[in-house]
């Protein structure tokens, strides 16, 4: 009696055990990443080289936003980028086949990666946010405060330095100053507990509650040297001018949000204005979201999030047809714009189709300045004019 009385007890707490494990990952899985590649996986070609002064390109959703240079490392790359071996170490990914570098300590020179989430947070949203980082064993030295920057828009600078938050003020008279303050990241790597892990990842992780509207994430280091935690370690080589950090498996999980959060975007409306209520033949919307490097059809990252809905759009509505549409603003000639909005309007074109869309549905046309929809006479209006449209040939 006893025996079987042990015995059911056993069995009794086993069970629960097992729907307790089976609560929680179900529990889990409704739990959605809200960064779009954050393990780095998803990339426009194989990495080739490490460019002191280069854009990063070719890793979906991610991008720079300021002129520090970047730089993602993968299995298929080369010598330079490859994965574990590559010109500024040696690591294997904390998951998958690739991740990124960001310089975090270089006298006041500093790299960053932004992206934008799936959806804005909400006030009250809880959100846990983790990322792995390893320091590259050819560093000078290392760092603590490494960490996450939530804000409402997209922040950047055309600097090489450390991103400042910069307010102008109007003293009067035609008179104004820059207020440059330091970004205080939500989430941030202990500065008591330094990140020297050079044969391993280190987490960084904590729980962020939203304040409402927060849509972008930047990871770096916000803080001068003096105040980042700096270690100078004999083990390192030091062939490299600073605390260089690979980064991998970024993610934000909402833990309180309920149904399962996807992207917030309805298709449906995702392209629609108040003047235009419904999707039909001859319609054309205006993408604006998608941009080019400089005089170049090169797409920029920043692009990835409005083509994503476009892809989403065309899958929606298997049937529908359309046109891209390059545009130009009326600086230069009539026939270097026409080629600079035809070479962009395909470039579209070639993306839409690597991502899966069949080519018999698109067509790409350049316009060049032949059809402004603001005025050249002013920066704003040529920046509007600078533009990708899509038109519906067929539904």
């Amino acid at each position: 009696m006893k025996k079987n009385s042990l015995f059911l007890a056993i069995l009794l707490v086993f069970s629960s055990c097992l729907l307790f494990a089976q609560n929680a990952k179900e529990e889990d899985s409704t739990r959605v990443n809200l960064v779009y590649n954050g393990s780095f996986e998803d990339y426009r070609y194989c990495p080739k080289r490490v460019d002191a002064v280069g854009i990063l390109v070719n890793v979906e959703g991610w991008y720079q936003p300021t002129k520090g240079s970047a730089d993602y490392f993968n299995v298929c790359g080369s010598r330079d980028c490859g994965v574990p071996v590559n010109k500024l170490g040696k690591q294997m990914p904390h998951d998958g086949d690739g991740y990124c570098g960001i310089y975090c300590s270089k006298n006041d020179y500093r790299e960053y990666l932004q992206t934008r989430l799936r959806r804005k947070l909400h006030e009250g949203d809880s959100v846990r946010v983790t990322f792995y980082v390893s320091l590259s064993e050819e560093s000078t030295g290392a760092v603590s405060t490494i960490g996450a920057l939530f804000t409402k828009e997209s922040v950047g600078d055309t600097v090489r330095s450390i991103l400042l938050h910069k307010e102008y003020q109007e003293l009067g008279e035609g008179i104004s100053q820059v207020i440059a303050t330091t970004f205080h990241p939500q989430v941030m790597n202990p500065i008591d507990i330094p990140l020297i892990d050079t044969k391993g990842w280190q987490r960084i992780t904590d729980v962020y509650v939203a304040e409402g509207g927060e849509q972008f994430v930047t990871i770096g280091n916000f803080y001068p040297q003096e105040l980042s935690g700096f270690s100078d370690l004999d083990s390192l080589t030091k062939l490299l001018p600073g605390a260089y950090y690979y980064l991998d498996d970024v993610s934000v999980e909402c833990l309180n949000c309920k149904p399962p959060v996807t992207d917030d975007s309805n298709v449906d409306s995702v392209y629609l204005t108040p003047e235009q209520p419904a999707f039909s033949v001859g319609s054309t919307f205006v993408m604006k979201d998608v941009f080019f490097e400089f005089d170049k059809s090169t797409i920029l990252q920043q692009s990835y999030f409005e083509l994503m809905r476009l892809i989403s759009l065309l899958e929606t509505y298997p049937e529908m047809k359309i046109e891209i549409r390059g545009h130009t603003d009326a600086k230069g000639s009539d026939a270097y714009n026409l080629r600079l909005s035809e070479s962009r309007a395909k470039a579209v074109l070639d993306y839409l189709v690597k991502k899966g869309v069949d080519e018999k549905r698109l067509r790409s046309k350049g316009y060049g300045k032949s059809l402004p929809i603001d005025t050249n006479e002013t920066e704003e209006g040529r920046a509007n004019n600078r533009r990708v449209e899509f038109k519906i040939l067929a539904l």
